[in-house]
């Protein structure tokens, strides 16, 4: 990113909490009493005295005086704190070292706490001892830490105040901290501007005090036009999450920095359209339906991530125009839905739903009629993907005779046996599973017809896409006996929230399992969907990659090499050429690129070097047939 064509204003950052994660000597009071007995109420005192003296609630001189007379800390307590320190630098502090090398004499850290420990730390961010302005402790002959310097400007209440107005800086001043003192500087009219830095610690009077809220240092210098690390600061990535994916995801996208709402059931078309505008990156599950509409919405979306398998919710074509990679969870919740299936196949054998209802009733009937054993029996499974194959496998292994059929060659596993029509299937087999993907040209897929086909006395199980079943003609099969049972666990319609009431032709037919879409919802199938999807929209959005998405052309990229330009545009024949004139025009170094198209959009990806005119990002943007241009560095 170009230098910045304003003189940089002086920056005064306070340290605890700010350019640390922690307030050193709560720090400092763990490790000095490691061994105490009262270790853990100390500290909470002396956590609690330091968020009064930053909340201004109480002085900040009685706050420090306090807090020293609980600390019992000694001199050879304060290289351990120091190395503790360095780990607990804040992340996008961390992120940005190069922006405090690049203006040194810049930036002063004006701080309450002790230049002990805190030049070192600084100082592996090129700011040298004449910019650290601190209390320093004093220590009795023994090494104990006894108290600090009184003599010391910054042990006094308004030190800070003071200590800026001796600096007499000539020029902008800007005061990034999270305490009351912090603000001081800009109330006494020595500070052009106060951000309250919220990244580790937020506190409401402080926040309400300060000219700008800043989540991060990123949203500091961006908001200030200023070099820095990430091309777009973390905490502006809005996500939206709906029907409650497990908390995984949401722990993990905030973890990435990401703002996050989250909405408990479903949206219906009306309410996604109003909550759609300003967000990122939306998560769903199978009821919320992204359309043409929604889409037209979402001014800011980039990735729609889809926490199950199916994606036939999502107009995916349509997002590929709009450049919104879509991106689902196609193996997280294989194993679940396995063995739901498994499980529901030996419950209808043994006609268990009658037996338990009957017994609810108080009625005993102990009968073997209609009960038989699975193994030896022919399974036949429609749809040979992740799920059919690994039901292939399980079912074989407790002695089922395993039939597919599938639309595409799928090469068979163990002694499963090709079917070549899906009626040869239907005609043979002793149990039919239906596994096939949720496209529109696969509604009512299994009908009357193909119900008629089936054994008399076979069972009928629907874990894939409740539309692609002729529910009513499921009902009739079952209600004349020609089916001996049947397991539903998705239906053409499916209840928004769980105070919904649930209708179906299903409900009371004698052998029948119902069960409300929970094919994936066991712990580890939602936990292993919830750190699935956000690593492949964080990976997205933070690189470019397309790897699993389902409707954008599939790139695996290498390691970033320094700005990084991705580019998705119409697939029309000459963008790659109009892109490389751009570049070479400006005499643009080139370090690697990437090309992948499909039926409807080209995805180009280019690492160039760091040195480029910023006219440069202007002209591409404007290159014709272009959908979404972004930048990364």
């Amino acid at each position: 990113m170009p230098e910045p064509t304003t003189p940089l204003p002086y920056l005064i950052i306070d340290f605890d909490s700010t350019f640390t994660q922690v307030e050193g000597l709560d720090e400092l009071a763990d490790i000095a009493l490691q061994n105490h007995p009262e270790r853990e109420r100390i500290v909470g005192e002396i956590r609690a005295l330091t968020d009064a003296g930053m909340s201004g609630s109480l002085s900040f001189s009685e706050s420090l005086r306090q807090r020293l007379a609980l600390l019992a800390a000694r001199r050879e307590h304060l290289p351990l704190l120091v190395a503790q320190l360095k780990t607990k630098v804040s992340d996008s502090i961390v992120r940005n070292r190069g922006f405090f090398e690049q203006f040194p004499g810049r930036v002063y850290i004006v701080s309450s706490g002790f230049r002990e420990f805190i030049e070192p730390v600084v100082a592996d961010f090129g700011i040298g001892p004449d910019f650290v302005l601190a209390n320093t402790f004093t220590y009795a002959p023994d090494g104990r830490i006894t108290g600090f310097d009184p003599a010391n400007v910054l042990s006094r209440d308004g030190g800070k105040i003071e200590q800026l107005r001796r600096l007499d800086l000539a020029g902008d001043v800007y005061v990034l901290g999270d305490g009351y003192t912090d603000y001081q500087m800009r109330e006494a009219g020595l500070a052009n501007r106060f951000y309250a830095f919220t990244e580790n610690v937020s506190r409401a009077t402080v926040v309400a005090r300060a000219d700008e809220v800043v989540p991060s240092f990123d949203e500091f210098l961006y908001q200030n036009k200023l070099p820095m690390t990430l091309s777009y600061p973390k905490n502006r990535i809005k996500v939206l999450l709906l029907e409650n994916p497990d908390p995984r995801a949401a722990e993990l996208l905030r973890a990435e920095g990401y703002q996050v709402d989250t909405v408990p059931g479903g949206l219906d078309e009306d309410e996604l359209v109003r909550q759609i505008e300003g967000v990122s990156i939306l998560g769903i599950r199978s009821k919320t339906q992204v359309t043409a509409r929604v889409l037209e919405a979402a001014n800011r979306l980039i990735a729609v991530g889809a926490f199950c398998i199916g994606t036939n919710q999502i107009d995916l074509v349509e997002c590929m125009k709009r450049g919104i990679a879509v991106f689902n969870a196609p193996f997280s919740n294989t194993r679940s839905v396995v063995e739901l299936a498994l499980g529901e196949i030996i419950v209808l054998a043994r006609r268990i739903p009658e037996k338990s209802l009957q017994m609810h009733r108080g009625e005993w009937d102990k009968s073997a009629r209609g009960a038989f054993e699975i193994r030896g029996k022919k399974l036949g499974i429609i749809g040979y993907g992740n799920i059919g194959s690994q039901l292939s496998v399980v079912a074989e292994a407790v002695g089922m005779q395993v039939l597919y059929y599938d639309v595409a060659e799928k090469l068979q596993l163990g002694n499963a046996v090709r079917c070549r029509t899906l009626e040869e299937l239907l005609q043979q087999a002793d149990v039919v599973t239906l596994h096939i993907d949720g496209r529109p040209e696969n509604e009512h897929f299994i009908g009357a017809k193909e119900f008629a086909l089936m054994k008399p006395g076979a069972l009928f199980l629907n874990n894939a896409r409740g539309h692609v079943v002729d529910v009513a003609a499921l009902a009739a099969a079952l209600r004349s006996g020609h089916l001996g049972g049947a397991a539903v666990d998705v239906f053409p319609y499916e209840p928004k929230t769980n105070d919904e009431t649930f209708e179906t032709e299903l409900r009371g037919l004698p052998n029948v399992l119902l069960t409300p879409h929970i094919g994936g919802s066991t712990a580890e199938a939602q936990r292993n969907i919830a750190e699935f999807v956000p690593e492949r929209l964080m990976q997205y959005v933070n690189t470019g990659n397309t790897q699993q998405s389902v409707n954008f052309p599939n790139i695996q990229l290498p390691t970033q090499q320094a700005h990084r330009l991705i580019h998705i545009h119409a697939n029309v024949p000459g963008v790659l050429a109009r892109i490389n004139n751009v570049l070479a025009d400006h005499h643009v170094n080139i370090l690697g690129q990437y090309l992948k198209t499909n039926e409807h959009i080209g995805y180009v990806i280019t690492d160039i070097d760091k040195e480029y005119e910023p006219e440069v990002i202007g002209e591409l943007r404007k290159v014709e047939h272009t959908i979404k241009f972004r930048v990364l560095y």
